[in-house]
């Protein structure tokens, strides 16, 4: 389990010659009931890890769509531990790992080994926590590895060229490069930038290299793909479940990879 499962389940997508996909979805948006299904039918769709939100009072990392999808959820009392529950109550295998992505104050609250416990235990994978420095992460970080749980690292199209050498050299499970200079939703972004990055990226890099940010077209994915491993795609994502577009999900993801 853990990071091992996420290594193992991309170079098994990668030999089969697929790029990867990574839906972000955000728990309890329309009710917990409905996250389980939710992550089956990606499994089935052919994704290569699922990104579960956690909902927040105070994102940073947020465009309006999955801020809007938080509120909806927070409405419902939804709560990291709660989602946790929810996760522990599955009881099909699922082939693409899971990855929580939350911030730092809710796994203080839960406590740290609490939290990395309960991940293991229920079938979680890897964390992201957007708000979280790699000149903080101490916090986690030995706690993280004894229960085998992977550091997902964000890299800016700001990062400088020593920083970047820095966060690939720990990363795990992959880099997520944040393709635009602010918050998630669908959006133009300066490409030939964003593929000299990835460029970058690839060539020092020991695990995938993932962009994300602005992803909301197989088109934009393909074209990402061509310079990197595969996407992260949120906000389009997010407001297809809203509107019941389930098929629209598989087609783009059947697109994307």
């Amino acid at each position: 389990m853990g990071k091992k499962k996420m290594d193992k389940y991309f170079s098994t997508l990668q030999k089969a010659n697929k790029k990867l996909f990574v839906p972000y979805i955000v728990a309890g948006d329309g009710g917990l009931d409905c996250l389980i299904e939710r992550i089956h039918m990606l499994d089935k769709a052919g994704v290569a890890a699922i990104e579960i939100g956690i909902p927040f009072s105070d994102p940073v990392a947020d465009g309006p769509t999955i801020q809007e999808a938080g509120i909806r959820a927070l409405k419902l009392n939804i709560t990291l531990n709660k989602v946790l529950d929810t996760l522990a109550s599955n009881s099909i295998p699922i082939k693409a790992p899971i990855i929580i992505m939350t911030y730092i104050n809710p796994i203080f609250v839960l406590g740290i080994e609490y939290f990395a416990d309960k991940c293991k235990r229920v079938g979680v994978d890897g964390v992201l926590i957007p708000d979280l420095p790699m000149e903080e992460e101490e916090l986690v970080k030995d706690t993280f590895q004894m229960y085998n749980i992977a550091i997902i690292r964000l890299i800016a199209l700001t990062s400088t060229k020593e920083r970047i050498e820095q966060i690939a050299k720990n990363a795990e499970g992959f880099l997520y490069l944040v393709s635009v200079a602010g918050t998630t939703g669908a959006r133009v972004f300066h490409q030939n930038r964003v593929y000299d990055y990835l460029k970058q990226l690839k060539s020092i890099s020991s695990v995938p290299v993932l962009a994300g940010f602005g992803v909301s077209t197989s088109n934009q994915a393909q074209r990402l793909n061509y310079y990197c491993d595969g996407v992260v795609v949120g906000s389009k994502i997010v407001d297809l479940f809203h509107q019941g577009k389930e098929k629209e999900i598989q087609q783009l993801i059947h697109e994307s990879i």
